[in-house]
């Protein structure tokens, strides 16, 4: 069962703002940008080291990112963990009692499946689960 932090998601108002800290001042790269349109959301993907940091700013302040920026503002949104196998990662928080969100898995355009763990059940810190696709 290996696990590994695929990337730390933060939420902001403004990509272009953000990037002038991580990209620009901090020196991490910007490998590339997409507009999630599911998840109303714009994503920087800043590569570091074996993970990444994911800058999300909302495109629809009524979207979970967009209710969550305007009840916590900007900062860390989630951890992202990749395990091999959703499924059993996901039965054995089940058995342990922690609350998902997701009962079952969802799945991105490019085959990663991906669900999230209620804060409640991890020490106040949304922690979604991967599994990259092995196609």
């Amino acid at each position: 069962m290996a696990h590994r932090i695929n990337h730390v998601a933060i939420v902001v108002e403004d990509l272009d703002s953000a990037l002038a800290f991580w990209r620009d001042a901090l020196g991490l790269p910007l490998s590339k940008t997409e507009d999630n349109p599911g998840e109303a959301v714009q994503i920087a993907f800043l590569p570091l080291g074996e993970s990444e940091i994911e800058l999300l700013q909302p495109t629809d302040p009524e979207s979970g990112i967009g209710r969550y920026l305007a009840k916590r503002g900007q900062g860390m949104h989630h951890v992202c963990v990749e395990v091999d196998d959703i499924e059993a990662t996901m039965a054995r928080l089940a058995a342990h009692g922690v609350e998902l969100i997701n009962e079952t898995p969802r799945v991105r355009p490019e085959g990663t499946r991906y669900a999230f763990v209620h804060p409640r059940s991890a020490s106040g810190v949304l922690v979604e689960l991967y599994e990259l696709s092995r196609a």
